[in-house]
């Protein structure tokens, strides 16, 4: 089931989105602290966001350049801002589409599902966080503009770990993650390419860092 985080501060609207979004068997999450968006976006991991521009405190081009800073999920622009010039600042910002207010809800899903299609047909895209880029197609990494070669079990722990960032990943998510039909992996090889993938990133100074929750699993941040 795809997650929709929607950061909107219209109750009424928010609440109208949700209902037709999780009648079309969308997972849907609500941002309600907007002193915390990027906090929010990060802790819930969306599939897609619908972004407001405006918002109280900073408004939805703000929060745009901070989150495309962070990772690289699909935003639509939900905004009564209908200007040209506001249109294009957000596809320059790095908006996937943008609909302008009033609009019909049948339209908003059409773009949703029009995103969504476009990401299954091109494969999984890029994943940001800080200064690296998990670049999935070629499985390699990217850090300030500098690719990286990433082993097999490096690429498949990054991916977890980006996916699921500043959020706990227990050892048997991991271990599972990492076993094949030709590899068996066991409590002692997990340990082992964690450590290794620590020393990695610190190598080529990555900008994260994993922790270790001992008796938990372990934490990207």
């Amino acid at each position: 089931m795809k997650k929709i985080l929607i950061v909107e501060d219209d109750m009424t609207l928010r609440k109208y989105i949700e209902d037709f979004l999780s009648s079309y068997d969308y997972e849907v999450k609500l941002v309600t602290d907007f002193n915390r968006v990027e906090e929010e976006v990060l802790s819930a991991s969306p599939d897609l966001i619908l972004l407001d521009i405006n918002l109280p405190k900073f408004d939805g081009f703000y929060f745009l350049k901070s989150i495309r800073k962070r990772v690289s999920t699909p935003v639509i622009i939900i905004s009564a801002r209908s200007a040209e010039q506001e249109q294009i600042r957000g596809i320059d910002l790095g908006a996937d589409d943008y609909i302008t207010k009033p609009f019909g809800i049948e339209l908003l899903i059409a773009k949703i599902n029009a995103v969504f299609r476009r990401i299954d047909s091109s494969g999984s895209k890029a994943v940001k966080v800080k200064n690296i880029e998990l670049m999935c197609e070629s499985m390699s990494l990217k850090v300030n503009g500098e690719i990286i070669e990433l082993s097999k079990n490096e690429y498949k722990l990054l991916k977890v770990f980006i996916t699921n960032y500043n959020k706990v990943v227990s050892r048997e998510e991991l271990l599972e993650e990492l076993w094949d039909e030709t590899a068996f992996v066991d409590d002692n090889t997990l340990t082992v390419n964690i450590t290794r993938l620590k020393k990695r990133l610190k190598e080529i100074k990555a900008e994260v860092f994993v922790v270790t929750k001992r008796g938990i699993g372990y934490v990207l941040q």
